[in-house]
C-alpha cells in the first residue's frame, strides 16, 4: 500500500473511501465530522441514523469503524471512526491506531482500493500532531488486502510540514 501525504480539504478527495473522524453519536458535529456531513448531505445522516437505530444504539465505540454511503462526496463510501481524546495519564495510542486499522479493514471489505484519512484526534481531541502522525503511519504500515493507496489529508501547511518531518524519519515498527 502506498502512503501519501497531502494538504487540503478531505471532502474534496476523489477516493473510494473518505474516513470521518466522527463523534460517537455518528450524527455529525464540528471539524471534519461536520464538514463530511455538510458536503455528503442528508444521505450520510440518514445512514448514520439507521446505524444508531440498530446495532449502534449507544453510539460507535472509540477505535471502531463503520461504513455508510458517501452521499454527495466524491467517494463511494464514508467510513466513520471515533478517535480517542488525548490523555497524559493513560496510553490511548492503541485506540488511535485502531481507528486506522479498523477503517482499513472496513474499506477492504467494501472492495475499496483507495482511502483518505484526516489526522484523527489531532483537532479538538488535542492529540499532539507529531505523535498523531506517528500513530497513523504505524497503523498504515499494516497489511490491508486490496487497498492500494492510503492518503493522509492534512488540513493546513504547518500540519503538513510536521507530518512530512515525521514521515521522513519514520521507521516501521510493530503496532503492538
Amino acid at each position: 500500500m502506498r502512503i501519501e501525504l497531502v494538504t487540503g480539504d478531505i471532502t474534496a478527495e476523489q477516493v473510494d473511501v473518505i474516513v470521518n473522524a466522527a463523534n460517537s453519536s455518528l450524527l455529525g458535529g464540528g471539524g471534519v465530522d461536520g464538514a463530511i456531513h455538510r458536503r455528503g448531505g442528508p444521505a450520510v445522516l440518514d445512514d448514520c441514523r439507521a446505524l444508531r437505530a440498530g446495532h449502534y444504539g449507544r453510539g460507535l465505540p472509540t477505535g471502531q469503524a463503520v461504513a455508510t454511503t458517501a452521499g454527495r462526496l466524491p467517494a463511494r463510501w464514508v467510513v466513520h471512526t471515533v478517535g480517542p481524546v488525548f490523555s497524559t495519564d493513560e496510553d490511548r495510542a492503541p485506540l488511535l491506531r485502531s481507528c486506522y486499522t479498523t477503517s482499513l479493514t472496513v474499506a477492504a471489505t467494501l472492495g475499496a482500493r483507495s482511502i483518505a484519512f484526516p489526522l484523527i484526534s489531532a483537532g479538538v481531541y488535542r492529540w499532539p500532531k507529531a505523535d498523531a502522525v506517528l500513530q497513523a503511519l504505524t497503523a498504515l504500515h499494516t497489511e490491508s488486502p486490496g487497498i492500494q493507496v492510503a492518503r493522509l489529508v492534512l488540513f493546513d501547511e504547518p500540519t503538513y510540514r510536521i507530518a512530512e518531518q515525521v514521515y521522513e524519519s519514520f521507521t516501521p515498527r510493530p503496532a503492538g
